[in-house]
């Protein structure tokens, strides 16, 4: 339907829809939901709940987006949480160029900053860059890294990490000492988990992972989530 409207816009003079003209997702990728039953998404770049405040470019619907290889490895383990009545909540997947892009933009704009009080506290933003909580490039663009926590299955309800997804400070450093017993051993569990089924962890951020033989080690991928 989309390109139907675009192409009658094409014939009627109108600007094109640029959606019209963007390459199709390519072979070897797979929506979370169609490839690990019972998995719950919150994708926060198509929202406002973000730390730049509003939905990012290239994310055009909720869908976490994986290669085929990534998401059997976390349906491997929402299968062996499940058993004890947990499972994963997805907060982001493969994630286009052009969001990596928005970001680095928005961090270069020293004037806003109205999810500091949320997201970053205690990081002046001109030093996001520096301390590496923004880069350039990122490896969720080749499709194999996941942002995720643990969920109880019968309510819905996550569990207590520590600290909230996308803080900006070292509280979510999986290491970090100040969260309580429950919740460190909350981020032990999930990142034990994701280990075995083939994943890396990242010393900084308790939810962020990266399949270890990823598919796509060298390409940053640019289309849209759609």
């Amino acid at each position: 339907m989309k390109a139907t409207l675009c192409a009658l816009g094409l014939t009627l003079g109108l600007a094109a829809c640029s959606s019209a003209q963007e390459p199709p997702r390519p072979d070897g990728f797979v929506s979370i939901t169609d490839a690990v039953p019972g998995i719950a998404t919150e994708i926060r770049y198509f929202t406002d709940e973000n730390f730049v405040g509003r939905p990012i470019n290239g994310y055009e619907a909720p869908l976490c987006i994986l290669s085929v290889e990534a998401a059997e490895a976390v349906a491997s383990v929402q299968e062996t949480l499940s058993v004890f009545g947990l499972g994963l909540k997805v907060f982001d997947c493969y994630r286009p160029q052009r969001a990596v892009s928005d970001f680095a933009a928005w961090a270069a704009d020293p004037e806003d900053v109205a999810r500091q009080a949320d997201y970053y506290p205690n990081v002046p933003k001109d030093e996001l860059f520096e301390r590496g909580y923004i880069a350039e490039r990122s490896g969720h663009s080749r499709g194999s890294a996941i942002d995720l926590t643990l969920i109880d299955l019968a309510t819905g309800e996550e569990l207590d990490m520590g600290s909230g997804y996308d803080l900006f400070d070292p509280l979510s450093h999986p290491s970090d000492p100040r969260p309580s017993a429950e919740a460190r051993a909350n981020r032990m569990l999930l990142q034990r988990l994701m280990v075995e089924a083939g994943f890396n962890a990242l010393d900084e951020e308790w939810w962020h992972f990266w399949l270890a033989d990823e598919p796509y080690p060298d390409t940053y991928f640019d289309f849209v989530v759609e």
